[in-house]
């Protein structure tokens, strides 16, 4: 096998068209989604249905280049914190979308370029610190189709790119199908919910507080210098945010920072239990997510531990949370959109006959349990695409062609 060299993008038979600049007056509430800075999220490219859309009549000679297809590869070329971003396109059957300014579609030619090898190289961190940083060097974010194209990347022969694309593409296709599978059955419990609890809702039933059902509590944040970003040791324990929650699905495993047990003595941070449902009610509110083991959390997310005379549980909670109509308690700061924990407490929950909660939990406890046993299997392949991508990319592993 050939050695792997660096080469810049623009050399290898990579190019860049950057998208069209729209008119306020294009755009229109229904019609062809516009893919803006803010689709290009986690490596992945959707399309947001509160988004912006223009008119089909707006397809003509000078803007058809920039409809496009499904598995594009795309940057975001300016932008605080967002500047160097690279995902590829989710489109459903037959859907179109347009490209807008400032983002970019990368063209590879298949000859010197194989665009899933692309994505997979500038997707690494290695890539996306080296196309943050470029672009963020000078004043405002921004890159130019010319900074991007000077990219080097590890480039072997064409049929070797494709090897190690299909190898990771594999990989990704099945974290995806479990990703679907988990979003179909969280569907399933959340209908089944309101279905039951709130369409066929009974006048007798009791209501109560959350306040009285649960013990809610709220985490902390210590100084920044008491953070880490990997485990040191076995006796670290995950810290989570509000990012981390929106991550994750129904249960939360991964975390970006560790405490130390002694940061957690020392400043007295409630550790959270396994099982336990999370609630984001600061800046972002509405986020949950259900803990895999003891964690800990920021002053942003409250946590509910079920009390001794409560008839509820944990999934009943994540579900009704999921299902709350957040506008209704509005916001207590003119600033940021927020609530606070009293108002929390305060809010009303209706408890069921005790037999027909428990008929509902032997119906969706097997969902919960698939969601969980298959974010573990999501773990596990994160872990070896991630794990093989580098060593690919250094040549310490080949791939026989």
């Amino acid at each position: 096998m050939d050695e792997i060299v660096e080469k810049p993008l623009k050399e290898i038979g990579c190019s860049l068209l950057s998208g069209f600049a729209f008119k306020s007056s294009d755009y229109a509430s229904n019609g062809i989604p516009v893919i803006k800075i803010g689709n290009i999220q986690n490596r992945i490219v959707t399309v947001d249905i509160n988004g912006d859309y223009v008119s089909e009549e707006l397809i003509d000679d000078k803007t058809i280049k920039f409809l496009l297809n499904n598995s594009d590869i795309l940057i975001a070329m300016t932008g605080q914190g967002s500047v160097g971003r690279v995902g590829k396109l989710k489109l459903r059957n037959n859907q179109k979308a347009f490209l807008n300014q400032r983002v970019g579609k990368f063209l590879c030619d298949e000859v010197g370029i194989n665009k899933d090898y692309l994505y997979y190289i500038l997707t690494t961190n290695k890539f996306q610190d080296y196309l943050f940083n470029t672009g963020a060097g000078s004043g405002q974010p921004n890159l130019s189709p010319e900074l991007i194209l000077q990219t080097e990347i590890p480039w072997v022969e064409y049929k070797e790119q494709t090897a190690i694309a299909s190898i990771l593409s594999s990989l990704d296709d099945k974290i995806d199908l479990l990703h679907r599978q988990n979003a179909t059955l969280e569907k399933m419990a959340e209908t089944l919910f309101r279905q039951w609890f709130v369409e066929e809702a009974k006048e007798e039933w009791e209501t109560d507080t959350l306040g009285k059902q649960f013990d809610i509590g709220i985490g902390r944040t210590p100084p920044r210098k008491e953070h880490h970003w990997f485990s040191e040791n076995l006796m670290d324990i995950k810290w989570v945010s509000i990012k981390d929650m929106g991550n994750s699905g129904v249960y939360i495993s991964n975390v970006s920072e560790y405490l130390t047990r002694e940061a957690v003595e020392r400043f007295s941070i409630p550790i959270i239990p396994e099982n336990t449902v999370m609630l984001s009610f600061k800046m972002t509110i509405g986020r949950l997510a259900i803990t895999t083991e003891k964690m800990l959390s920021n002053e942003a997310i409250a946590h509910f531990s079920i009390k001794k005379n409560s008839k509820l549980f944990s999934e009943f909670l994540y579900l009704y949370l999921k299902t709350y109509q957040w506008e209704q308690l509005g916001s207590t700061s003119s600033i940021v959109e927020s609530i606070n924990s009293q108002m929390i407490k305060q809010m009303k929950i209706v408890i069921p006959e005790e037999n027909l909660l428990m008929e509902f939990k032997e119906i969706i406890k097997p969902y919960f349990k698939k969601i969980k046993s298959n974010q573990t299997q999501i773990c596990t392949l994160t872990g070896m695409r991630d794990t093989l991508l580098p060593k690919l990319m250094s040549g310490e592993v080949r791939v026989e062609i």
